[in-house]
């Protein structure tokens, strides 16, 4: 949602990573097109850069290190999101995708894991 149509309580949740709670669908889905959006927007940005500085292996290795540091401390939030949902007894099906987030979550910080150990094997020619 452009600033001008956002409310000065959502500019000042979204300045301060605050959240709040959509029961409409269709907000939803404005969300998550507009988070969408902005991560394509800001990839266009990452690509040229990463592309420029990436150069051998030890210049990725520190950013998938801290990609990976995100990854595990959003899913370990995700973590404790799930064990309060299932404390509340909410439906089932949100614990079920919950459940599979932190799964995939888990898969992901072993690959990234897996992909700074190559570069040190690459690195070191082992």
């Amino acid at each position: 949602m452009p600033l001008a149509r956002r409310s000065l309580m959502e500019a000042a949740a979204a300045r301060f990573g605050w959240r709040r709670a959509y029961g409409d669908a269709t907000q939803v889905d404005a969300l998550l097109t507009e988070q969408t959006e902005t991560a394509y927007t800001e990839a266009a940005d990452h690509a040229q850069l990463a592309t420029a500085k990436n150069a051998d292996v030890l210049t990725v290795q520190p950013c998938v290190l801290d990609v990976r540091g995100r990854v595990l401390a959003d899913v370990l939030y995700l973590e404790g999101i799930l064990a309060g949902a299932r404390n509340r007894g909410l439906p089932p099906e949100l614990i079920e995708r919950l459940e599979d987030a932190v799964g995939h979550g888990h898969e992901l910080t072993v690959l990234l894991a897996d992909t700074v150990r190559t570069t040190v094997a690459h690195a070191t020619g082992h």
